[in-house]
């Protein structure tokens, strides 16, 4: 046992920073565009994925630590650090994480695609015909509709969108009332697509792009007639996007929540990206704009709007070069010819998503919808799109006169324009909309159907650890529970009764719900692992959500492995536990798997307790533990059971895609060789 052993467990020397670990999970991510067993294109997605999550990083993990320096809450994270010595650290790892993106999309990802015919092509090697029809599309379509803005007394820098595409120019001349300030700035239109396809018959054989801002960059001469363009050069500014703001004494959630939607597109910088051939007093002059450091300063070799180059992709028909499509599975008894109230009545069923099909969900509501012994739907909604099978089936449900009650969470972020549009067609149908309980987001998956069965009421539930998006279920790994046991479906009443109504918490005798029972109840189990070892047995747990970054877990799991308690982790992203660590962690064992689909199910095994097999909402994160309602809930059937831990055991023997987490942090593959979890499931499932 070395000389930490004896500290106390809530020692920072025993845990990993929240920040960069999550910036591990984008190598990790970023690292499958090196992957030649996935094909060209998904390549290329992965790459843009990581920039995707970059952005988001930046939005609102960088922007919260800034906002709690500006307003100091200086509370130091769990390994120690301030918020100063976190943004230190980000800015380092950050840099060189965009750094390799680059060197991967010139180096590895732009020669590739040539090789396959896909050409993304400068302006410097554009053919007559090529420069005449760019030309041709900035004076048709981008003049009329640019606003380029010349920076004087009267014209101060203008207040730029979120992530928008801009240009500084520098200039020479005076202008026709004589100014001649010297720099302008251009936004890029939104309105227009940022990557264009050539038309065929002005190229060789194959597809062929360029950028927007490529083309306005070759006519930016247009926009300032009468005067020299010195220089030209694209910059991004990220902003601050979370929209935290004070519900306290607010009298409507949804007209409050619309008031701020504006505003996120508009939140304080912190992040500036700026091509690297731009001169230093250029760059100087929008750091100062901006309130920016050198620390936040991003010189890229390439387009600022990096993930824009997934509207190409959109655009080239090459089967060949992305992964073969599959064929979803549908257990039988729960097709669209089959009555499902019957096969759920007989008993629970399980499907994991995306191997095999969500419409199964979906046909649960549609037969719902329409038939005349429902009486009631409950549904919570958290991410779904407006437009959607399963928005339909709730609003023919109303429409036939059902009790329709939809508990939509607003705040599902970067989903709230979305989420109001969606409340707002569910109260047009007749449906009851409440937005779940001020303070605490509504993160729970269920449906509850109450139906007329030989004049006695029945309840069916359907529980999952995934969103009700029906585009999602083909990308996310997730799993589905249907069940008609009447103890879980009154467990299941009694959360929406906490979520629509008021009073004080009723226990659930089988669901674990966040944030009254479910630490503690993890908690237990967690002990009940240790006792047994005490006893003289084995201790057996393993867990497989998405992020692990509340202390009391974190803790209980260190007294486990010190028991002697065998413990494996499949955290897909963040993890604060530090595995490993002599007389503390030594048996943990953590890992990750980053594939074609998106990990997102999360499960928890205890060897020793009855029942022992949970799947559900929540990731053990502090929000998810304490501000969240969550719901987990057990896998009784003995069969799924076995399914669910032959899963587990698929994911932990991954050699291919599985992920090692060490130490110091960073994490090394498992193996380069051998049978892919995901590949597995789905060859087992197809």
């Amino acid at each position: 046992m070395n000389d930490l052993a004896s500290d106390h467990l809530a020692n920072p020397a025993f845990y990993l920073n929240r920040e960069l670990s999550h910036l591990q999970f984008n190598r990790r991510v970023l690292e499958q565009a090196l992957d030649e067993s996935h094909p060209l294109l998904e390549r290329l997605k992965f790459l843009l994925i990581c920039s995707s999550n970059l952005d988001e990083f930046f939005e609102i993990r960088v922007a919260g630590l800034r906002q709690r320096i500006a307003m100091e809450r200086e509370v130091a994270e769990l390994d120690g650090s301030t918020p100063q010595e976190v943004l230190a650290a980000i800015s380092r790892a950050a840099h060189e994480l965009v750094a390799e993106q680059y060197r991967i999309l010139n180096e590895v990802m732009l020669p590739a695609l040539a090789d396959e015919a896909i050409h993304f092509v400068p302006r410097g090697l554009w053919t007559p015909e090529q420069v005449a029809w760019a030309n041709a599309f900035f004076e048709s379509d981008v003049l009329p509709i640019i606003s380029p803005i010349g920076l004087d007394p009267a014209h101060p820098f203008p207040r730029l969108v979120n992530k928008s595409l801009n240009f500084i120019v520098s200039l020479e001349g005076q202008d026709a009332f004589g100014r001649e300030t010297g720099l302008a700035v251009v936004p890029a239109p939104r309105s227009l697509p940022r990557i264009l396809k050539i038309p065929d018959e002005l190229s060789d054989v194959g597809d062929h792009f360029v950028f927007l801002s490529s083309i306005i960059h070759a006519n930016a001469d247009k926009l300032f007639p009468g005067m020299e363009i010195k220089g030209c050069y694209q910059f991004r500014i990220t902003r601050n996007a979370d929209l935290d703001f004070d519900t306290e004494g607010v009298a409507d959630l949804a007209r409050a929540l619309k008031g701020e939607l504006h505003s996120r597109r508009f939140g304080n910088a912190v992040r500036l990206e700026v091509v690297d051939d731009c001169p230093e007093p250029l760059v100087n002059f929008l750091l100062r704009e901006t309130g920016l450091s050198q620390a936040e300063l991003y010189m890229v070799n390439g387009p600022v709007n990096f993930k824009r180059l997934m509207d190409a992709e959109k655009q080239i028909d090459r089967p060949d070069l992305q992964y073969a499509s599959f064929v979803q599975t549908i257990p039988k008894g729960l097709t669209r010819k089959d009555n499902i109230f019957q096969a759920i009545a007989h008993r629970d069923q399980l499907l994991h998503h995306p191997f095999e099909s969500f419409t199964p969900v979906v046909e649960l509501l549609s037969q719902a919808a329409k038939d005349p012994d429902v009486l009631a739907i409950k549904q919570t909604l958290y991410r779904t799109g407006s437009s959607s099978p399963i928005v339909d089936a709730l609003l023919e449900a109303a429409r036939n006169g059902k009790e329709v009650t939809a508990v939509v969470e607003l705040r599902a972020r970067f989903d709230e324009e979305e989420n109001l549009e969606l409340a707002s067609r569910l109260q047009e149908a007749g449906a009851v909309v409440v937005y779940g309980v001020v303070g605490y987001k509504t993160h729970a998956k269920m449906i509850l159907i109450v139906r007329r069965e030989a004049g006695k009421l029945r309840r069916y539930v359907h529980l999952g650890t995934g969103n009700y998006h029906s585009g999602n279920a083909r990308l996310y790994t997730d799993y589905s529970l249907f069940s008609a046991d009447q103890v879980l479906g009154a467990d299941v009443h009694i959360i929406f009764q906490q979520l629509t109504g008021m009073g004080k918490t009723e226990r659930p005798q089988k669901l674990l719900n966040a944030p009254f029972t479910l630490k503690r109840q993890l908690i237990r189990m967690i002990d009940a692992e240790i006792k047994a070892v005490d006893e003289g047995g084995s201790g057996r747990i393993i867990i497989k959500c998405n992020g692990l970054t509340e202390p009391k877990i974190i803790q209980a799991l260190y007294r486990a492995s010190q028991a002697g308690v065998a413990i494996d982790l499949i955290i897909r992203g963040m993890c604060c536990l530090k595995p490993g660590v002599e007389g503390i962690s030594d048996n943990i064992r953590v890992t990750s798997v980053v594939g074609r689909f998106l990990e997102h199910s999360r499960v928890f095994y205890f060897a020793n307790s009855q029942p022992g097999l949970y799947c559900g909402s929540a990731d053990l994160m502090e929000r998810n533990l304490n501000r969240r309602v969550e719901v987990v809930f057990p896998v009784e059937e003995p069969a799924l059971a076995r399914r669910l831990l032959a899963d587990l055991d698929t994911y932990l023997s991954d050699t291919r895609q599985g992920w090692e987490l060490s130490p110091t942090g960073d994490y090394e593959r498992t193996g380069n060789s051998g049978q892919a979890s995901q590949s597995q499931l789905l060859g087992e499932l197809t």
